[in-house]
């Protein structure tokens, strides 16, 4: 009794392919087909076969009941439960490694997409397809996916598809070196490099991720979006199709091809369609010219306009640098079509708690610094170079008289208008409105003459080479020129004097001076990329070998090689490490059909 529950329990777990009743009928050609059945669909309906969860209907079928094996032809449909199916010309499936093949025309059915090729492998013990001759996945909402070699995980919902990845949407089109996709939640997943093009943009990586479903995305590893006419680049990026919204972290840059200019920063944010860049970290703004570029920098940058209208702000502590003229303001406001660049006091405009510290706006051009409640300075955009600059109220001008040690040129007044010469260099300052001066007067051979202390209306200085060539006090002058040891130290400067030099940005380091110690945000990421067994591996091998050993007696041909069972000639021979049942030849080593992307690949 033990022994027979015993026999009973194996062959209850070792199903054999059924044939269902379909008023099919029967036929042997023991020449074509030895021991094999062949079923040929009548008018009641198609061949119906059965095996453990899996229904076939075909026009035709070969069974080979000792190797529990069948073949059909014409019109096939292999059906799994409720949810997938499969339809093609040929098919074959192993009752024993449980492995179907499928070609011609092959379409397989799942709730969320259709895949189709030419040649496809189905393992139901995995729960896995695979093919290798090119295919093609449908999703709605996701558009039509290509590849070389594609892999579907039906317990994941899962495909992985590997060499000339191609996702065709009606907005973009993804080409990549590998894909892995889920079809129910439209997540994609990217290895190597990798581009995302639309109408109007261009994004590349080499790891990223694409929600299908709501068009956005996130990617690492030398990503970058192309907008034309502006390259965003960064170590991690956030990207918004629908808003045309585009986010970065970590050593970002923003190339304005149109206009020429970079910006810098460890976060960003692009607006396309508004036309706007937001970046702040470290925060440097770039306008490069053929001789001397510009070099912006404050806490936030922020850039608006079209192409032809840029306008770049600068927020809190800003700083302007090029190598003949520095300032800075707590904000800086330049206007690249007009070529007009704004110093501004913000304390004067906003809450002054806003800002604890907030000093004049200041510039300095060589050896002059001036200072006042705001500051425009104006520059031609087609020469690139300087050509005026306005001080408003409490105007301020200081230059250090190169022979003494403590002695300084200055003049103060309400509005302070200069103009500079062709080399960027100030020539010509006019003081308006309650003007006071103190001059350090020497004659051609630099000996002192005296200190000139005097006020006016009106003041015009002229200079050269950055030092007072000639100054003239206009309306009402009243002055005297003093010995240097008849004016008191204290009397040596006027009233609002501030000697800022220590301040003075002299190199683009400078800019910085001021900022706090950074440290780049640690990014996440995406998960690790984690490899997974071939579709031949050594699990589907071992049934394949273990389908072999139950063939008593063997198949032979001739006297001296046994054939390989069916089951055996469904393994495509470059993947076997050993050829099951053929006697006396080398092992073959296996290939890496589908080989995916590695650790190193991915960096």
């Amino acid at each position: 009794m033990f022994l027979a529950f015993t026999a009973l329990t194996v062959n209850a777990q070792k199903k054999t392919i059924e044939i269902r009743p379909t008023g099919a009928f029967g036929d042997v050609d023991e020449e074509k087909y030895p021991g094999a059945k062949i079923l040929t669909r009548s008018e009641s309906g198609q061949v119906h076969i059965f095996h453990d969860g899996i229904d076939v209907w075909c026009d035709q079928a070969v069974i080979y009941s000792k190797e529990d094996f069948v073949e059909a032809y014409g019109n096939v449909l292999m059906k799994q439960g409720d949810t997938i199916s499969m339809v093609s010309k040929y098919a074959e499936y192993s009752g024993k490694t449980q492995l179907a093949y499928a070609k011609g025309e092959v379409v397989l059915t799942e709730p969320s997409s259709i895949l189709k090729t030419d040649k496809l492998y189905f393992d139901r013990v995995k729960q896995e397809s695979y093919y290798n001759t090119d295919g093609e996945v449908v999703r709605d909402s996701s558009g039509t996916i290509t590849s070389t070699i594609g892999r579907y995980y039906m317990k994941t919902k899962k495909y992985r598809f590997l060499d000339k990845v191609i996702l065709v949407n009606p907005e973009y089109t993804l080409n990549t070196k590998q894909l892995d996709f889920y079809s129910e939640s439209g997540h994609a997943y990217m290895y190597g490099p990798s581009t995302i093009k639309d109408e109007t943009s261009t994004i590349y990586c080499e790891r990223g991720f694409y929600n299908t479903n709501n068009d956005t995305g996130y990617f690492i590893k030398n990503s970058k979006i192309d907008y034309e006419n502006r390259i965003f680049e960064g170590d991690s990026m956030y990207f918004d199709r629908n808003t045309s919204f585009a986010s970065a972290t970590n050593n970002i840059t923003v190339t304005d091809t149109i206009n020429n200019s970079i910006i810098r920063g460890h976060y960003a944010e692009v607006f396309r369609e508004k036309d706007s860049v937001f970046i702040t970290k470290r925060a440097l703004a770039i306008s490069v010219q053929e001789k001397d570029s510009v070099y912006l920098h404050a806490d936030t940058l922020m850039v608006t306009g079209k192409d032809d209208n840029r306008i770049t702000r600068a927020y809190r502590n800003g700083k302007i640098y090029k190598s003949d003229m520095s300032g800075k303001a707590d904000s800086i406001h330049v206007n690249h079509k007009t070529g007009l660049t704004k110093f501004i006091n913000l304390s004067k405009l906003e809450d002054k708690d806003a800002f604890s510290v907030s000093r004049k706006p200041i510039l300095w051009n060589v050896g002059n610094q001036m200072t006042g409640d705001t500051i425009h300075l104006k520059s031609n955009p087609e020469t690139e170079k300087l050509d005026s600059l306005i001080v408003f109220n409490n105007a301020f001008l200081i230059s250090k008289d190169s022979l003494s040690q403590d002695g300084y040129n200055q003049i103060s007044g309400k509005r302070l208008v200069g103009l500079f010469d062709g080399e960027n260099q100030l020539k010509q300052v006019n003081i308006y409105k309650n003007s006071e001066s103190i001059i350090y007067a020497r004659n051609d051979v630099d000996e002192l003459i005296g200190i000139d202390k005097a006020k006016s209306a009106n003041i015009e200085i002229y200079f050269e080479d950055g030092d007072i060539l000639e100054y003239r006090r206009l309306i009402q002058p009243e002055g005297q020129t003093y010995p240097e040891d008849m004016l008191p130290a204290k009397e040596r400067k006027l009233r609002g004097f501030d000697w800022r030099d220590d301040e003075r940005p002299k190199s683009i380091e400078d800019l910085f001076s001021d900022d706090l110690p950074f440290v780049p945000v640690k990014i996440k990421g995406l998960d690790p990329f984690v490899p997974e067994e071939e579709f031949f591996d050594e699990a589907l091998l071992k049934r394949v070998e273990e389908a072999d050993k139950d063939l008593k007696p063997k198949i032979r041909v001739g006297d001296e090689e046994e054939e390989p069972s069916r089951a055996s000639r469904q393994i495509p021979k470059d993947t076997l490490k050993i050829k099951p049942n053929i006697k006396g030849k080398p092992p073959r080593k296996r290939s890496k059909l589908g080989k995916p992307i590695t650790d190193e690949d991915d960096g």
